[in-house]
């Protein structure tokens, strides 16, 4: 497996960047019901229903009903999948400033998926932690 499994390194190298955009998280019934899938960010397939993430402009354009608004960070480190201890370390990191996160471990990067209105308090959460 490919990416960074050694936490220290992954800390000290994790460069949050906060992608541009607004995003939510819809579902839909089928992703047949999705009008263009390649402008989802990503969808979920889950026994209720399917949980699709996208621009909240493209949520609107497509009449998708939401509630929560977050901002996208990009932890730009490949990651392994097999790494132990990141999303822990970066999830407390938030708690302490009572944020909440919603986390997407994809092949090369971890996602994190903050409300709008916390995005720059995660930000410096995170390069905290970087730093330290």
């Amino acid at each position: 497996m490919s990416g960074e499994k050694d936490l220290s390194i992954l800390l000290q190298n994790m460069d949050p960047v906060m992608n541009a955009g607004e995003y939510v998280f819809c579902t839909v019934e089928n992703p047949s019901e999705i009008p263009d899938i390649g402008k989802i960010l990503f969808f979920f397939r889950e026994s209720e229903a399917v949980t699709v993430v996208l621009e909240k402009n493209i949520a609107d354009e497509w009449s998708l009903h939401y509630r929560y608004i977050s901002s996208w960070i990009t932890l730009n480190i490949h990651s392994s999948l097999e790494a132990v201890g990141l999303t822990a370390a970066f999830a407390n990191a938030l708690k302490k400033e009572n944020i909440s996160c919603n986390v997407v471990a994809a092949y090369f990067h971890d996602h994190i998926f903050v409300a709008k209105k916390d995005a720059e308090k995660a930000m410096e959460a995170l390069y905290t932690l970087k730093n330290n």
